[in-house]
């Protein structure tokens, strides 16, 4: 089955959805993170998404997408520094001007991944918890919405990083670990390649998410998703601060 909202925004019918998809990984209680990424589709906005449409509808400012330039690599060609497991409190992209805090998500009893509310929430990013947390081995996958009813939500600018760039998520124990993007990348959700983006690795992976592309003004989704892949470099004690 599949849950919907529904909502009128300038008069037009607006609906969003979130379907269940037969990869999600059911919780697990220890083992392998890395095993159940493996595959693993339709975290967030990836075959329904948030069809939030107050920033193409009532503004008319579109969310900034990733360039060609911009698309660089999936990893980084080599094993990197590792980190202990310690869950994410916060995120920081300075090149965005994103600072928030991170919630943590899981699946429902339903079994479908949970978002952030669209309504309360919309300016928090989230840790999906079944993956790896951010600087363990393995791929961490933090989601965030694009817009809202109101505006532009938490990643409405994600589309604009660029290789090179920060992304610093400070830890629970205290630990900011410190990623650079490697690549920006846009994916129809149609075709989206969910083995490369939820699949194992052996370097400490991050992958944030949100929606990208085309707006469907017929079905009210946007018709792909916008990928940054990350992967860690350093770390800091949480209040140091670290250059560039």
């Amino acid at each position: 089955m599949k849950r919907a909202e529904s909502r009128r925004i300038a008069g037009f019918p607006v609906v969003t959805y979130w379907r269940p998809s037969a990869h999600t990984p059911p919780p697990a209680a220890s083992g392998s993170l890395r095993a159940l990424l493996a595959g693993v589709a339709g975290v967030l906005l990836i075959i329904g998404g948030a069809a939030a449409v107050g920033v193409a509808l009532a503004t008319q400012e579109h969310a900034p997408q990733p360039s060609l330039a911009a698309a660089g690599l999936i990893g980084p060609g080599a094993k990197g520094p590792r980190l202990r497991r310690s869950v994410p409190v916060s995120v920081d992209i300075p090149a965005i001007g994103v600072n928030t805090k991170v919630l943590h998500l899981g699946v429902d009893a339903d079994g479908i991944i949970q978002v952030p509310s669209l309504y309360t929430q919309a300016n928090d990013a989230a840790w999906y918890k079944y993956s790896a947390t951010p600087g363990q081995i393995g791929t961490s996958v933090i989601e965030g919405h694009v817009d809202t009813y109101q505006g532009p939500a938490v990643f409405f600018r994600l589309g604009a990083l660029r290789p090179g760039d920060r992304v610093d998520v400070t830890l629970a124990d205290g630990i900011t670990a410190v990623f650079r993007v490697t690549g920006t990348r846009e994916y129809l959700k149609s075709s989206f390649p969910a083995k490369t983006i939820y699949g194992g690795t052996d370097y400490a992976a991050l992958r944030l998410i949100t929606c990208g592309g085309a707006f469907d003004y017929a079905t009210h989704h946007y018709l792909s998703s916008t990928v940054v892949f990350a992967s860690l470099t350093s770390s800091r004690r949480a209040g140091r601060r670290t250059s560039g």
